[in-house]
């Protein structure tokens, strides 16, 4: 585990810029030394959390009950780590699972049709065994977790924050019930992070690297959860999608993903079906 990445990580650097000083300049250790003798020209308060000892940074995680893990340790998650854009740590409270992933997007804006909806996906894909993974937003990503948490099943949120800042806060409910029923919270991003615009789309690359299927469930013309299909379909992970009413705004998305190749899903029992196909069933509480 490097001691210099870890203070990169903190940096509060973009972490795609952090790519692409480590490849410029050879090495975190080179990154480090290059900012903290001027060399690489940063704010001050970047130098300032460079300067911060890996000690320091990993006894502040223990503190808050989280962990550090880069794409050479065994503990970061494996599907990820086959990806060539996968992030190159993450900061990880709880477990995450080896089991086969179904990701469940769409709208904050969504109706009760895809509120539904999400929470009997997430109910079906726990009861046979597979980890629920979005992405802690409201509207269909908090309706999937917790149709997968009432079925006893795993999830793992990634936010698009700090692994200690949870947004909304409306949802810290759903937050803890993760953790303390066993599933796992993750973030490219150090603690305290704020919840800028920027970084949700940049955490979509990393649902869509945890899941072996990405399942959109509402999504309007434009968002989040089309990024996420899009960022899918070029790391080759199959999109599905649920259609509704032509006219509804909340699922003119999925309408159009499914028009333009993705494949549909109409209810629990389906979706079932499909991931029958993908994986062997487990029933939750199986051996």
């Amino acid at each position: 585990m490097s001691d210099d990445m870890l203070r990169l990580a903190h940096a509060g650097l973009a972490p795609s810029r952090i790519d692409r000083l480590v490849e410029s300049w050879g090495s975190p250790t080179a990154v480090v030394d290059g900012i903290e003798s001027g060399r690489i020209t940063v704010a001050d308060g970047i130098r300032a959390a460079v300067g911060v000892s890996a000690e320091v940074r990993r006894t502040a995680l223990e503190t808050i009950g989280a962990t550090w893990v880069t794409r050479n340790d065994d503990a970061y998650p494996a599907k990820l780590g086959a990806h060539l854009h996968a992030p190159r740590w993450l900061f990880r409270r709880g477990e995450t699972s080896a089991a086969p992933a179904l990701a469940i997007v769409g709208t904050r804006t969504c109706t009760a049709y895809g509120i539904d909806l999400a929470m009997a996906y997430g109910a079906a894909a726990a009861e046979m065994g597979w980890t629920v993974v979005s992405g802690l937003a409201r509207g269909i990503d908090r309706a999937g977790h917790v149709g997968a948490l009432g079925a006893s099943g795993h999830a793992t949120a990634v936010l698009g924050s700090g692994i200690d800042v949870v947004y909304p806060r409306s949802n810290r409910d759903i937050h803890d019930q993760i953790l303390e029923s066993g599933g796992a919270v993750v973030s490219e991003f150090p603690p305290g992070t704020r919840p800028d615009g920027w970084r949700f789309p940049t955490r979509n690359r990393i649902i869509v690297g945890m899941s072996d299927i990405v399942l959109v469930v509402e999504a309007g013309e434009t968002g989040g959860a089309l990024i996420t299909a899009g960022i899918a379909l070029d790391w080759g992970v199959p999109v599905y999608a649920t259609p509704a009413d032509v006219d509804r705004p909340a699922s003119a998305g999925t309408n159009g993903l499914i028009r333009d190749g993705a494949f549909p899903v109409f209810d629990a029992d389906d979706l079932r079906d499909v991931l029958g196909l993908v994986a062997p069933i487990v029933r939750a509480g199986a051996a």
